[in-house]
């Protein structure tokens, strides 16, 4: 059975259009010309830090984070860059009495941004930087797994990218959702593997709570 969730940030709770919005600015790049470059490095298969590359070779992303946060441009989201089902969706999960947590590749900054958005919200938030490990590194899904008060075979990880969410919490043990949202996963929504790996594909959050509990009876 499923008993806990835990949910990547950029594109499954967070849209971060405002975000990349931003970085465009800094580099001095029209806007829809930095999100085309985006879409086009991801459909290859590249990092997304390699649009940064393309704009500016050599191109340090913590360094420039640096740079814009003495520039008074510090990375930041709010509450109007969630996605508008999320509230909801952790309101019906909570009230499912299921265990929830926020585990993405963030720094200390967006942590702290975080935790002021969501607790007493969810039982844990943590980050990459918190924890010295990155996904797709089967450490991060380590990680998480050492602090979710359940077996990995009852967490259900939830995310938008297949690379770096999905293969590596399926390979970690764990059940897997798919949120068709965002960059990644409007590229690889039809590719075989986001097809067949994810334990469900979901086009909103709100599905996961009427998901979860179908699964659960089927598994009593």
């Amino acid at each position: 059975m499923i008993r806990a969730v835990i949910f990547d940030v950029g594109e499954c709770l967070v849209d971060e259009t405002t975000e990349y919005g931003a970085w465009a600015d800094w580099l001095g790049v029209p806007r829809h010309t930095f999100h085309s470059m985006f879409g086009a490095v991801i459909a290859q298969g590249r990092d997304y830090r390699d649009v940064f590359q393309e704009f500016r070779p050599g191109f340090d992303l913590y360094a420039e984070r640096e740079a814009r946060a003495e520039a008074g441009q510090p990375e930041t989201f709010g509450e109007e860059d969630l996605y508008p089902d999320v509230r909801d969706a952790l309101k019906a999960l909570r009230a499912d009495g299921l265990w929830l947590g926020i585990a993405g590749n963030q720094t200390v900054r967006a942590g702290g941004i975080l935790r002021e958005l969501f607790t007493p919200d969810v039982d844990l938030i943590g980050t990459s930087d918190d924890w010295g490990a990155s996904k797709p590194d089967p450490t991060f899904f380590q990680r998480v797994a050492g602090v979710v008060p359940a077996e990995p075979d009852e967490m259900l990880y939830v995310g938008d990218r297949v690379d770096n969410d999905i293969q590596p919490a399926r390979a970690a043990g764990m059940h897997t959702a798919l949120v068709h949202r965002g960059p990644w996963a409007t590229i690889q929504w039809r590719s075989e593997q986001a097809q067949k790996l994810p334990t469900f594909r979901v086009e909103t959050l709100l599905e996961l709570s009427p998901r979860i509990a179908t699964f659960n009876e089927r598994e009593r």
